[in-house]
């Protein structure tokens, strides 16, 4: 996916930055997670969440990446549907090609926010572009991005596979 990153305008806080067509690359996405063989691969570093709407019960099927971290998946986002997660209820995920269940802690403090996503954007570097945080050679990303990004509204997500 090599589309161009849209957001050269401020995002207002709890909106997050996206590829042009986002909804085709997602369902591109989802396609390729559900395919035998390609899942695996791709499965590495993304994961599909079955989330339903706290008010409109909508069904929403989202890729994010996620990165493994202390014996559990870390998601991050700013995004609006990330409000619909809530700690001690379970989510549907699709991992590595098998859908399973996880529990989900929302982490939603400065601290936590920005322990979580310094770990998710040394691990990937394209999550951390698109929270705008910069990283320096080694990977280390930049202490300011990270409170930015909480500043933004950015929230964190540990998921405990069962």
């Amino acid at each position: 996916m090599s589309e161009p990153i849209t957001g050269d305008v401020p995002q207002a806080a709890g909106e997050s930055r996206t590829i042009a067509a986002q909804g085709l690359a997602n369902r591109v996405v989802r396609g390729v997670l559900r395919t035998p063989g390609l899942d695996r691969l791709a499965g590495r570093r993304l994961i599909t969440l079955y989330v339903v709407g706290r008010k409109s019960g909508t069904r929403y099927t989202v890729p994010v990446a996620y990165v493994p971290h202390d014996g559990a998946l870390l998601i991050g986002t700013p995004a609006r549907w990330g409000r619909n997660l809530r700690t001690g209820e379970p989510l549907e995920v699709r991992l590595r090609g098998r859908r399973t269940t996880v529990d989900v802690e929302v982490l939603t403090s400065r601290e936590d926010v920005v322990a979580a996503y310094a770990v998710m954007c040394r691990e990937n570097g394209t999550f951390a572009s698109l929270n705008d945080v910069r990283r320096d050679d080694d990977g280390t990303p930049a202490p300011d991005d990270l409170v930015a990004a909480w500043e933004r509204g950015s929230r964190a997500y540990r998921l405990i596979p069962r």
